[in-house]
């Protein structure tokens, strides 16, 4: 039985080796029983250094009411996604979001485990990103006075009637400051129609700020949305959040369906109430943002999964607008892909002179998972190995394009292909045999298995 728990720990402790997050865990006393390699490279430490110490011995900048670990040992209430910002002892800024959760046994409570996940990069690059919209949208230099709007509704290209009713439904709703919500497939030209509505809006020399929900982890999220209080949390720096920097302008919540749900309360209290509250501050800011929203899946998908509250959705689809997929814009794929063609000739300094006609049908047949992003990429991926003067043809196409056409449409040619009513009449011929074949002839039998009248069956096998 000793033994039987020797090797269940030893697993245990290998398994938990592996995790690539770091891994603290402390008795009921404090003292440390397991820290693995990631947790000592994110502290700077090593592992003898925290092994068997306790944990004011081991971080002595820490007390008793600061050590979520002890925290947690004392009232056995588990703390969620927190996130710590601290310089390690190699003199590194690390910001990290931590799960530190109490450990029971029989109704005791044996130690606590603390979760550390690294997002010191991810947060890096968040405030360097903060921090150069927020000295964009305070310069007084006209040059810099320009927001990251690029595009405007002359910019997005098509041939097809819907999308283009889609652009004057757009243009339309740019001249107010309704909540938009937008669906569409990746690689749909969302962010060109939120960039090309506000260009259009009387905002437009306000600032344009974005912000992608699925790219940044929640506990991060919320500071990066409303911004932050120096001493709210440790590291925390006085700093404004998004919706401080969008102030007068728009503010577009890209994948909002990535957004934790509970954040989502606190999203809507923002847009209802209209002010915000930076994290650890008690002082609210009158915001005045048109927020643009959208989504990757469909709105009812989103409500159905619970990835999106149900009054958070009623308050931002005042305005809807669904993007059609290239697959569905015909038209598209072949102007879209000389378009393109167009625009690499130049950068590339080329004069590629078109596409052969089977590369256009395999275009065309193509479904297009990435739509127009894809589209763009396949026909960059062509013109890096077309020659000067040449046509793009089949053997220049991206390998998975080619591939997955053969797949999928391995149709066989138009003579080959029989009258539907002889196909039908085939069919029929078929079916009856098997019958009769069934009932050993027995054609009363054979009318029963086919549900037909007897004399309907004896007509048939007679024209037959």
């Amino acid at each position: 039985m000793i033994s039987g728990s020797m090797e269940t720990a030893e697993t245990l402790n290998a398994i938990l080796k592996t995790i690539d997050e770091g891994i603290h865990v402390v008795d009921a006393n404090g003292m440390t029983i397991f820290y693995n390699s990631v947790a000592a490279s994110l502290d700077g430490l090593t592992l003898e250094e925290v092994h068997n110490h306790h944990v004011l011995d081991a971080f002595p900048s820490l007390t008793k009411e600061t050590s979520t670990l002890l925290k947690v040992i004392q009232t056995g209430t588990p703390i969620y996604n927190q996130h710590q910002s601290y310089m390690n002892r190699k003199g590194k800024q690390i910001d990290t979001v931590n799960s530190t959760l109490p450990l029971w046994l029989d109704d005791e409570l044996i130690g606590a485990v603390e979760v550390a996940k690294d997002i010191s990069k991810v947060k890096q690059l968040s405030d360097q990103l903060l921090d150069l919209q927020a000295k964009m949208k305070t310069s007084t230099n006209k040059a810099n006075k320009q927001t990251f709007a690029t595009y405007h509704f002359d910019n997005i290209l098509s041939l097809d009637p819907l999308l283009n009713d889609i652009k004057e439904q757009c243009r339309k709703a740019s001249r107010t400051s309704s909540p938009i919500m937008i669906y569409g497939e990746t690689g749909t030209g969302k962010e060109m129609f939120v960039q090309a509505i506000h260009n259009e809006s009387s905002r437009a020399n306000k600032p344009f700020v974005v912000q992608n929900c699925a790219a940044i982890p929640g506990p991060l999220l919320e500071g990066i949305l409303f911004g932050t209080k120096k001493g709210s949390f440790t590291g925390a720096v006085d700093r404004p959040g998004v919706f401080e920097l969008a102030d007068g302008g728009t503010l577009f919540l890209d994948e909002i369906n990535s957004m934790p749900v509970e954040l989502q309360a606190k999203l809507l209290r923002v847009i209802q109430e209209g002010v915000v509250q930076r994290i650890g501050s008690t002082n609210l800011r009158k915001v005045n943002v048109r927020i643009i929203s959208a989504l990757n899946e469909t709105p009812e998908q989103c409500l159905s999964k619970a990835l999106l509250r149900q009054d958070l959705y009623f308050r931002l689809n005042v305005v809807y607008i669904e993007l059609p997929p290239l697959r569905e814009r015909h038209k598209d794929i072949s102007f879209l892909s000389d378009h393109f063609l167009k625009e690499l000739n130049t950068a590339f300094k080329k004069n590629v002179l078109g596409f052969t006609e089977e590369a256009v049908q395999l275009l065309n047949e193509y479904s297009w998972p990435g739509n127009i992003r894809e589209l763009k990429h396949a026909i960059e991926h062509c013109m890096n190995f077309a020659d000067n003067n040449t046509t793009i043809g089949i053997a220049l196409l991206p390998k998975h394009i080619k591939g997955t056409i053969r797949t999928e449409n391995h149709i066989p040619h138009p003579s080959a292909i029989p009258p539907l009513r002889e196909a039908l009449g085939e069919y029929e011929k078929q079916i009856i045999q098997m019958a009769l074949k069934q009932t050993a002839g027995n054609i009363q039998q054979a009318a029963k298995i086919l549900q037909v009248p007897r004399q309907t069956l004896q007509y048939k096998i007679r024209q037959k």
